[in-house]
């Protein structure tokens, strides 16, 4: 297998980590501080993310997306991984499942939000309904041409800055081998639409301006014409355009890690105690040595599954073996990177501190590190029959 990065890959990450490097990283602090971009930052950085071509990586060239593949879009959220969700938020990846718009959606959601003109946000988790996506409460019912969509929805990222929103909601219920389970559509719904109410969630400890919002839909009257996909086929669209989200959670993961070890080792090699640096010492070198190692796993694991995405090979259990292995490590190592740095290393002043508090989510949102296990198990099980 040859792991060398084509010129036109090596190119790309070359642009991406410049844009983050001198467009969003100098503005951190500032985002910490306010637990918020300012309007206008976040405009000026997102016209220059559209005039440098970094905007929309994910979507089809033909559609006057970047185009990318699996692999050169991995590459790019790894390299979006250096800096803040907030932030890093601002060089758009719209959601995927847009792509199944057809006719005058196309018009309306799709394409003005590849150019930059509207934001999306995806609406799943209930209050009663995280991992378990099927037992969410949220109903549409359809009357007349039109479907009433009543419920909430909690954790929505930056939801608060979105023109739209693509919602989930029960539509009936089937019957299976295994019992009755949830028929899920999909919406997309104006954030002005009436019956919609959007709010700001409570205060969270990882990724400070990159807020988590509540949706609540009171007789919320939207066209049939707004329904993304068949009656009923919401799961599957989910399945089929959502799957690679786990790699992005992976890629960024990858990208953060190597940005604590890299500031780690500088510290390591700078910082003297009795009379030396403090890497030459076992306690701080071999731990250095685990961060190095672990990372080089994640990314590999990560590149792999795009690797087979690229081919339309890539299974669940790719992407999951990704994302559990990639942010459990970014987990281990913000924290020995955060030890290596002391006392220091808890100064709001330094990045290390929020590297620690924001890795912690990752093993929580796009499929908690359980729900990952249980997908890499039950994919070993079940030829056996189990």
């Amino acid at each position: 297998m040859d792991f060398a990065l084509t010129p036109e890959q090596t190119a790309i990450v070359e642009t991406v980590r410049r844009f983050v490097t001198t467009e969003l990283q100098p503005h951190e602090e500032l985002v910490e501080e306010r637990d918020a971009v300012p309007a206008g930052l976040a405009s000026e950085i997102r016209a220059k993310a559209i005039g440098a071509g970094l905007h929309a990586a994910n979507m089809p060239e033909e559609l006057g997306g970047g185009g990318l593949d699996p692999v050169g879009l991995t590459l790019v959220e790894r390299e979006l991984g250096r800096t803040s969700y907030a932030l890093q938020a601002l060089l758009a990846r719209p959601s995927n499942i847009l792509q199944a718009c057809e006719g005058e959606q196309r018009e309306r959601y799709l394409l003005p939000t590849i150019r930059g003109e509207r934001v999306d946000c995806l609406a799943m988790t209930e209050p009663g309904a995280g991992s378990d996506v099927r037992s969410m409460k949220m109903r549409a019912t359809r009357t007349d041409g039109t479907y009433v969509l009543d419920g909430t929805k909690h954790f929505i990222s930056h939801a608060d800055v979105a023109d739209f929103v693509i919602v989930f909601a029960v539509t009936g219920v089937e019957e299976t081998a295994r019992g009755s389970r949830n028929r899920i559509s999909a919406f997309l719904v104006d954030i002005d639409t009436p019956g919609l109410t959007v709010t700001r969630g409570s205060a969270c400890v990882s990724h400070r301006g990159y807020h988590q919002c509540e949706l609540v839909f009171e007789q919320c009257v939207v066209p049939e014409s707004q329904r993304l996909g068949p009656e009923g086929e919401g799961f599957e669209l989910m399945e089929e355009w959502l799957g690679a989200s786990r790699l992005s959670v992976a890629a960024n993961c990858v990208g953060r890690g190597r940005r604590a070890l890299e500031l780690a080792t500088d510290w390591a090699a700078q910082r003297t105690q009795f009379g030396q640096s403090i890497g030459r010492f076992q306690g701080v070198a071999f731990p250095l040595a685990d961060m190095a190692t672990e990372l080089e796993a994640a990314e590999l694991l990560t590149l792999q599954a795009a690797h087979k995405l690229d081919r339309g090979v890539m299974t669940k259990r790719d992407a999951a073996m990704a994302k559990v292995f990639a942010s459990e490590a970014l987990a281990r190592i913000t924290d020995k990177a955060l030890q290596i740095f002391g006392g220091m290393g808890l100064m709001a002043e330094l990045p290390i501190e929020r590297f620690w508090r924001d890795a912690r989510v990752e093993r929580i949102w796009d499929g908690t590190s359980e729900i990952q296990r249980h997908i890499i198990a039950r994919s070993m099980l079940r030829p056996l029959g189990s």
